[in-house]
């Protein structure tokens, strides 16, 4: 969609994407597992239409986004993440932005949100307040979500490690069909997002994500800090409009804003109806209508 650029941080160099006005509002869209930036083409156009800057980074682990020292640790925690999203604001010198996000995109968006609301106009959130706490993650849950997390167990083993890599784009079109269960995309759609998961890091970041977040693995002491304050599960204090999918098959809705008291600069939560867990590509004009709320 945008043009596509390159910028180097203190670990990577994040390949985003640009399109839109560069003296306009600037909007930064984060995507997650197992998609990239493709889950934002329609949703782009849409706000093109006004007076915006649009940023769609790959993750770490995705795409043309690259380390930039064999050495450093292919971590894939929640605040690894978050420390990405503000270095690339700070190498493009982005002082404020609007921030929207999903699944590790929505994590890496929250925790921003949350640590450094100066930075932060507004914030699109789809299944509201995601910040990891890792001291519970060793309590089960009910059946029926440890059943969803299936694929979570499966990354704990090296089996699992040893299967995503052998059987990456069949596993990730499995999580896609699971958790959009109402999406009905085609070859060319799964497979124009594919191409990232051939990253030679997609593996160990991905292995990693699912292994700290359940204590079985050891962060980056860099990012050591930022854990320690997630841990005290931070409230968010900007503007926040929250996106629950009806139909998301692995955060399954609730019907309830059971996270909104975590939202202190303002909350307001929305109910898609029949859209699945990649809410942005299955919905694009409700996810831009979000975000443009904050656009002034």
């Amino acid at each position: 969609m945008g043009t596509l650029k390159y910028i180097n941080t203190k670990d990577l160099c994040i390949a985003y994407e640009e399109s839109g006005n560069v003296d306009g509002t600037t909007i930064i869209l984060m995507h997650g597992f197992p998609y990239d930036v493709r889950t934002y083409d329609e949703v782009t156009k849409l706000l093109l239409t006004e007076n915006c800057r649009i940023i769609v980074p790959y993750l770490r682990g995705y795409g043309p986004t690259k380390f930039l020292s064999a050495d450093t640790i292919r971590s894939g925690q929640q605040a690894a993440l978050a420390s990405d999203l503000i270095a690339l604001m700070d190498a493009l010198s982005i002082q404020k932005a609007i921030v929207g996000g999903y699944d590790w995109g929505g994590r890496a968006c929250c925790i921003v949100s949350a640590l450094y609301p100066e930075r932060i106009v507004g914030l699109v959130s789809m299944a509201g307040y995601n910040i990891q706490n890792i001291a519970k993650f060793s309590e089960p849950d009910t059946p029926e979500i440890e059943m969803l997390n299936w694929y979570q167990f499966y990354f704990h083993s090296e089996r699992g490690r040893i299967g995503l890599t052998k059987y990456r784009k069949e596993l990730c079109r499995l999580l896609w069909c699971n958790w959009s269960p109402t999406w009905k995309f085609d070859d060319e759609t799964f497979e124009a997002s594919a191409v990232s998961f051939n990253n030679p890091d997609f593996v160990d970041v991905v292995v990693h994500s699912y292994r700290h977040r359940y204590g079985l693995a050891k962060g980056d002491p860099k990012f050591e800090a930022i854990e320690q304050s997630l841990q005290k599960q931070p409230t968010i204090k900007v503007p926040a409009i929250i996106l629950d999918a009806e139909a998301d098959g692995v955060e399954p809705f609730s019907g309830t804003g059971k996270d909104a008291n975590y939202f202190e600069g303002g909350y307001e939560r929305r109910v898609i109806k029949g859209v699945g867990h990649n809410l942005p590509q299955e919905s694009p004009a409700e996810f831009a209508k979000a975000i443009l709320t904050f656009v002034r």
